[in-house]
């Protein structure tokens, strides 16, 4: 008898109820049980997912397997324990409150046999406006190359793998890291594959944002991130040689895993927590961020970067308190250069390399770059978004500027300067927002454009520094949305579109009722 074509791993820590949905996606594949291994690993848990987990192993004897393990802290242990025990020809990893397309396993292992492919993605969609890097999904591709692609902003372990890849290199994931321990599993894995290939066609992965947010990447703390960034940067560099390759990866890294530990919360960090945070970072740059990566940050983790490196902690603090406070600085024109005026510019204690403040390449999206003054919404039928540019020359630099919200774009309503600045005023049709809206809804980053020296400039619009949240109901069809209008992590102006289900109806009924009420 041979074995199941693949097995699937999951760990789980507290993940009911959605835990439910997870495992009844899993044993309803369209493959078939007969082809299919379930192994949940138990880390743990204290909220009834133990006993589910065991209630779907005595229904279903021959596929889904259960273990359960004290907590060990993170999905590395419980991940490798899985590994121990899988017999699939090929390996999935999913997280226990996430759940697959029915027809995914079937589509995934059918095109890793037709390619040979030893690595393959499939689409990964957002619920309850959970971002997703869409990029490496824009089209199928029998072959894609980790180093000359979109892969990089992809590495999730939610993937199929070659089971004989991942024995033939002994990939287990390092249980030292309690965040991201995935990453240097999946990194290693595509750069060991002989072939990776991606699909497109179908909404393979749907990855929860759980109503509670109490996972624990959501909650993890700045020096353990700090830790398992320094884990992830140095792994790479221990596994991909100096030069163009390298850097592809690490441009990741060091846009989201260590631009992260230096956002605007960090003002609210304790001092010993700051410092020890931009020693490590300050480590991490010097030995590791070469002029290719930062050419190609964004100019605000750019900055944040050049504070770190060559400044000090209160250096750090008074650049993230000009965006987190003060707003979108002035420019500085010396000649043909354009450069952005943060704390820091040309400070002779510093001696801070002029590079790293340039945007003469990209003046168009510093044009673009506007602060919100008030997002409202105008009952059912628009959003109205007022912002305001420091620039009062704005209307000769750029000939138009538009706000959209995702891919839909606004009506401009006016643009008016003053001594101080130009505000822009655009109203945002909400009906075209709920329009492709998936079944766990869209997080849509609203942006500026504006067409200035000969180019098209963009950028997101920052959130109000004192956001208060907005919200809308709108029916399209039979069913019912929230449109919420928010800051996101890296304090840009959003609009959450989610479908009103019982889940998120009965959760936000808890939150509203006091403890035993009624």
């Amino acid at each position: 008898m041979t074995g199941p074509d693949v097995t699937v791993i999951t760990a789980v820590y507290n993940t009911m109820p959605y835990l439910t949905r997870c495992l009844t996606s899993l044993v309803e594949q369209t493959i078939g049980r007969a082809r299919l291994e379930v192994i949940a690993v138990d880390d743990g848990s204290t909220d009834g997912s133990g006993p589910e987990l065991d209630r779907f192993a005595r229904l279903y004897p021959g596929t889904v397997k259960v273990v359960h393990q004290s907590n060990s802290g993170g999905p590395a242990a419980p991940s490798n324990r899985g590994l121990e025990l899988a017999t699939g020809r090929y390996v999935f990893f999913i997280g226990s409150d996430d759940y697959l397309g029915p027809e995914a396993l079937q589509r995934l292992v059918t095109a890793a046999d037709r390619w040979e492919s030893d690595v393959v993605l499939g689409r990964l969609v957002g619920v309850n406006s959970r971002y997703i890097h869409q990029a490496i999904y824009a089209e199928t591709a029998a072959e894609v190359d980790l180093f000359d692609s979109a892969l990089p902003w992809s590495l999730s372990n939610t993937k199929l793998f070659r089971r004989e890849l991942i024995e033939r290199h002994g990939l287990r994931y390092p249980e030292e890291m309690p965040v991201g321990s995935d990453q240097p599993f999946t990194i290693e894995a595509c750069v060991r594959a002989r072939r990776i290939s991606v699909l497109a066609d179908y909404d393979y992965y749907y990855a929860v944002r759980r109503l509670n947010a109490r996972n624990i990447t959501y909650r993890s703390r700045h020096l353990e991130r700090l830790r398992c960034a320094e884990e992830l940067v140095t792994f790479v560099a221990g596994l991909v040689e100096a030069g163009p390759n390298r850097d592809a990866v690490l441009l990741r890294h060091f846009t989201w895993e260590v631009a992260k530990l230096l956002e605007n919360d960090f003002l609210q960090l304790e001092r010993t927590v700051q410092e020890k945070v931009v020693a490590g970072v300050r480590a991490l740059t010097e030995a590791y961020l070469t002029d290719h990566i930062r050419e190609r940050l964004p100019i605000e983790t750019r900055v944040r970067f050049a504070a770190v490196r060559y400044g000090d902690t209160d250096h750090l603090l008074a650049v993230i308190r000009q965006d987190a406070e003060l707003g979108i600085p002035l420019t500085v024109v010396d000649g043909e250069r354009w450069y952005a005026g943060y704390p820091g510019f040309r400070d002779q204690q510093l001696q801070i390399p002029d590079r790293w403040y340039e945007i003469t390449d990209t003046v168009a999206d510093w044009v673009a770059r506007l602060d919100t003054v008030s997002a409202a919404f105008e009952g059912s039928r628009a959003l109205l978004v007022t912002a305001r540019s420091p620039r009062s020359d704005l209307p000769e630099l750029a000939s138009s500027v538009r706000l959209a919200a995702g891919d839909v774009t606004g009506e401009t309503v006016s643009m008016v300067a003053d001594a101080t600045g130009t505000t822009v005023r655009a109203r945002i049709p909400l009906a075209r927002l709920l329009e492709g809206a998936g079944p766990g809804g869209e997080l849509r980053t609203v942006q500026a454009f504006a067409d200035a020296f000969g180019a098209t400039g963009a950028a997101a619009l920052r959130g109000a520094r004192r956001p208060v949240p907005q919200r809308a109901v709108l029916r399209r069809g039979t069913r019912l949305h929230v449109l919420t209008t928010t800051t996101n992590h890296k304090g840009q102006l959003v609009v959450a579109v989610a479908p009103v289900t019982p889940r998120r109806l009965m959760a936000r009924l808890r939150r509203r009722l006091p403890l035993g009420g009624k």
